[in-house]
């Protein structure tokens, strides 16, 4: 095993199956964001979304896909440019996975692919052990899917942040109060049939906890590129509120702990949550059409 991944699989300990494939995963991922940068991938997009927040600033649940966005819209951008890179990155660290660019059925500014490989082939290249391995069945894949939004909303802020491992590198990421913007939009609007998305629930409550400005332009921005907000009239904080209220109001709190819970390793941190609870964490946040300063060398996007 490389010395590097050697490295980054002692923070975890792996005890269990579940434990060594969430290590996996979280591994591929840190090692596909060092070839994204050597390809100069950060150039022209930002890395946001679950995973970012778990990687860049220490979001305590697990997170599948990589998500980014470009900085600014690019209908001819082409995500197929940088699948070979990330394939020869992993490769020279020892993970034989292939990307597969996905096929739109539907028109849309989301470009997306899958890194994929064979689950108890890569277990062995961290040394997971047999006894771990030999409980995988031999044609499971691991996959881990990659999204590129091609259209983005303006308005938001992004900057460089520093991973050490596998070695040190650069990824360009979304300030944290344009994340947290994302985040409610996703909280308000996204719909995912009868499911409830939990996730979205359980970084709330780590945004209110760790970080609480919301900056709400770039929130109004992203609704209206949506169709959730029109006319000339601004997004106050008012209306911002009365949404989330009704947003609380619906939830399955029941359905939104049951899909968080495979996520997280402390099951009781779910144990609190109600509407009354929720309601309280929305008290917590801090609105703001003006965020707060960027660190120096961050940049606003128009």
């Amino acid at each position: 095993m490389h010395e590097a991944i050697t490295r980054m699989l002692a923070k975890y300990e792996p005890k269990s199956v579940d434990d060594s494939v969430r290590a996996l995963r979280e591994i591929i991922q840190e090692v596909a964001l060092l070839g994204l940068w050597r390809a100069k991938f950060f150039e022209h997009a930002a890395f946001y979304g679950g995973t970012a927040l778990r990687i860049l600033y220490g979001l305590d649940r697990f997170s599948e896909d990589l998500d980014f966005s470009l900085l600014k819209p690019a209908p001819d951008f082409d995500l197929k440019r940088f699948t070979s890179s990330l394939e020869e990155e992993l490769l020279a660290f020892g993970f034989n996975v292939r990307v597969e660019m996905v096929d739109k059925a539907v028109e849309s500014a989301v470009q997306s692919a899958f890194l994929k490989a064979n689950t108890r082939n890569e277990l062995l290249v961290i040394e997971a052990g047999e006894e771990i391995a030999g409980r995988i069945s031999a044609g499971r894949m691991l996959k881990v899917k990659l999204e590129v939004d091609t259209d983005p909303p303006p308005g938001f802020a992004t900057g460089t942040r520093y991973l050490l491992n596998p070695i040190p590198f650069a990824v360009r990421s979304y300030s944290l109060p344009d994340l947290f913007a994302g985040k409610m939009h996703a909280i308000l609007f996204r719909r995912w049939k009868n499911r409830v998305k939990g996730r979205d629930w359980y970084d709330l409550v780590w945004y209110a906890a760790n970080h609480p400005h919301l900056h709400l332009t770039h929130l109004e921005q992203r609704m209206r590129q949506t169709g959730h907000w029109s006319g000339s009239q601004q997004l106050s904080s008012t209306a911002f509120t009365d949404l989330l209220h009704e947003a609380i109001d619906r939830l399955d709190v029941d359905q939104a702990r049951r899909d968080v819970a495979p996520f997280v390793k402390d099951q009781k941190m779910l144990a609190i949550w109600s509407h009354d609870f929720f309601r309280d964490v929305a008290g917590r946040i801090r609105i703001s059409k003006t965020p707060p300063p960027s660190p120096v060398g961050w940049d606003r996007q128009p």
